[in-house]
């Protein structure tokens, strides 16, 4: 028995003595995303509430993937988008994260083109359906979640946490003058219109796009001349985020007027807890960010086909955005 022992423990040392020789797995293994260039549209303004979450999940993926990442802002003008996807597309980097607001018309020459170069697109955040269903084989992906879906759970959740009722009235501030970025605030406008809701609708300007400071006057001036006002939907997650200054601006407390908006931010979750802000409908940018710049990395390594990756997380308010606000303070959130 005790030779057998020996001999056993010997055995074992063996093992430990070639096991620490040896590299691990992980070390054995380079960087997935060595020599890989992705230039990363973020969307918004540099600092913007919303899109630099969508920035900070894009530089962690780069981190983590060991690739290049260039950093390109479009102050949520569709035309600046187009644009610096043409600068992009200059540079012939491997990949190209894009944002799917000027829509399918506007980007598919373009898109093409990077094909045609060998260069990899994907989208976030607003889905462009023609470019996935052409393109998907290739590697396109759309990460993000449905804008009809989002626009329809958040008006109907509104509703019945306001307790509006017919002939109540209701502001919705959003953008469907846009293609596809616009089925949000079409479907809230047709959410609450459809349980009788008088819907009063504000498009939001370039000017107010880029700059939610300028949105101040905007709603200050239609509380003044709709007192009867008690509903307020932002298509918007930097407006959203800004909602408690605008309500104080006007004269308004907490909870005098029902708010619903779109994305978290620090901003907006400190609105939440102080009473401003009532409930919002996450899309969790971070992942945005992480996920189009993992695709990019896979398809170009393995020729990965693209993904459809549903991002949505649901709805944060007053009773869960304590699990949420030490996120959101951080910028994953």
């Amino acid at each position: 028995m005790k030779k057998c022992t020996a001999a056993f423990l010997s055995a074992v040392t063996l093992c430990l003595i070639l096991a620490a020789g040896q590299p691990s797995a992980a070390e054995k293994l380079p960087p997935l995303g060595r020599n890989v260039t992705i230039w990363f549209d973020t969307g918004g303004p540099v600092g913007g509430p919303y899109n630099t979450i969508v920035q900070n999940g894009a530089l962690q993926a780069a981190s983590d993937l060991g690739c290049d990442l260039k950093l390109l802002y479009s102050d949520w003008n569709p035309e600046k988008m187009i644009d610096n996807f043409k600068t992009a597309l200059a540079a012939r980097p491997d990949g190209i994260v894009i944002m799917g607001h000027p829509g399918d018309g506007a980007y598919a020459p373009f898109i093409q083109e990077a094909f045609d170069a060998g260069i990899l697109v994907t989208c976030v955040d607003t889905n462009l359906p023609q470019a996935l269903e052409k393109y998907k084989s290739r590697g396109f992906g759309s990460i993000g979640t449905d804008p009809d879906v989002m626009g329809t759970t958040l008006a109907k959740e509104a509703l019945s946490r306001s307790g509006l009722k017919k002939g109540d009235r209701a502001l919705i501030w959003g953008l469907k003058q846009l293609e596809e970025r616009g089925r949000r605030a079409r479907a809230m406008i047709r959410t609450l219109e459809e349980a009788g809701v008088v819907v009063d609708y504000i498009e939001i300007s370039p000017e107010v796009d880029k700059d939610t400071s300028m949105g101040t006057p905007i709603i200050t001036g239609y509380i003044g001349a709709h007192a009867d006002c008690r509903m307020i939907l932002i298509d918007h997650g930097a407006l959203t985020s800004q909602m408690e200054n605008f309500l104080r601006a006007a004269g308004k407390g907490p909870d005098a007027i029902f708010v619903g908006g779109f994305s978290l931010s620090p901003a907006t979750a400190s609105a939440i807890e102080n009473g401003y802000v009532d409930i919002v409908s996450e899309m969790q940018p971070y992942l945005l960010g992480y996920l189009s710049v993992a695709q990019i990395v896979l398809t170009q390594k393995y020729g990965f086909t693209g993904l459809e990756l549903d991002t949505g997380g649901g709805l944060v308010h007053k009773g869960n955005i304590g699990l949420v606000a030490p996120l959101a303070k951080q910028g994953i959130r």
